[in-house]
């Protein structure tokens, strides 16, 4: 079981790296919001509700990308601990709605 959960866990972190890298575009730095209007760089984007901006702007590639390299490192400690590792299992919490979480994982994950 630990094997398949932490596939399944590289899987979705490599998923959500390549879209980060995707969407940071030229690499102008962060997001940043500005009452109504996220500032993604390139062009900026008003018509947010401010909280729903600052909550956009947050999760800009950069931070992404950051928060993924952690999570590999997080992973890489536990990948071969003793099953359930809990730091394995908070880490695939997130993704317990996915399709193709691992089904016995996902009973004692939450």
């Amino acid at each position: 079981m630990t094997e398949e959960l932490v596939k399944f866990l590289k899987a979705r972190l490599d998923e959500e790296a390549d879209l980060a890298r995707r969407c940071d575009g030229d690499g102008c730095g962060e997001w940043s919001a500005h009452g109504d209007t996220v500032d993604f760089c390139q062009v900026d984007l008003p018509g947010f509700h401010p909280t729903i901006a600052q909550h956009v702007a947050l999760h800009d590639p950069a931070r992404v990308l950051r928060e993924i390299e952690a999570k590999r490192r997080i992973l890489a400690r536990h990948a071969h601990d003793p099953w359930p590792h809990p730091d394995v299992q908070d880490l695939a919490f997130p993704y317990i709605d996915h399709p193709d979480f691992p089904a016995p994982a996902k009973n004692s994950a939450a």
